[in-house]
């Protein structure tokens, strides 16, 4: 059975929040009922448990990032930041006022050693589409060498989110390293 929108929004919102900041472990039912203000029986019937409410926060995350990240991408002047509009899209969600201290998807993972199907379907559709993206977006750049410099760039941003556990790096590090693997000549490794 469904619920309102407005409801939704409200469950989702205080998720997010609490989640995304403290840890999905760290966070109680109770404590995310309190701040939507809604009853664990409207909990329940639109989520069915707290690992479905935490599932509809990721994907909600997940459109809201895709669509600043294509921001980025539309600003961009040519393929070459487009691809590394990535970067700009990192720096853009984390001033939003839902932009969380690092990654709500890779604090979500951590925390989950063998997570419930639709954690793990979340998960595995924020990873595949950031692999995606990054490759067709690498493909006229790079041609054939799309598919590995994906995979590179994947690891930049990932450090780059972790990094700010510890406080962040230095600016325009993250873009440095990625900047110099897009432009490394053909056969580098």
């Amino acid at each position: 059975m469904a619920v309102r929108q407005r409801t939704e929004t409200k469950l989702l919102d205080a998720a997010d929040e609490l989640l995304f900041t403290h840890g999905v472990a760290a966070t109680p039912v109770d404590a995310i009922l309190a701040r939507a203000g809604v009853s664990p029986a409207t909990l329940y019937r639109a989520y069915g448990s707290k690992d479905g409410l935490v599932a509809a926060a990721l994907d909600r995350r997940h459109r809201a990032w895709l669509a600043v990240w294509d921001d980025a991408v539309a600003r961009a002047r040519d393929d070459r930041g487009r691809l590394l509009a990535v970067l700009d899209a990192l720096d853009a969600f984390r001033v939003r006022p839902d932009g969380a201290r690092w990654c709500a998807f890779l604090g979500t993972a951590a925390e989950y050693a063998d997570p419930v199907p639709a954690l793990a379907a979340a998960l595995r559709q924020e990873t595949d589409a950031l692999r995606d993206r990054l490759t067709e977006l690498a493909v006229p750049v790079v041609g054939d060498r799309a598919a590995m410099l994906a995979e590179e760039l994947m690891l930049v941003v990932t450090g780059e989110l972790g990094m700010r556990l510890r406080g962040g790096s230095p600016a325009g590090v993250a873009r440095a390293v990625a900047t110099a693997l897009v432009d490394r000549p053909p056969g580098t490794p």
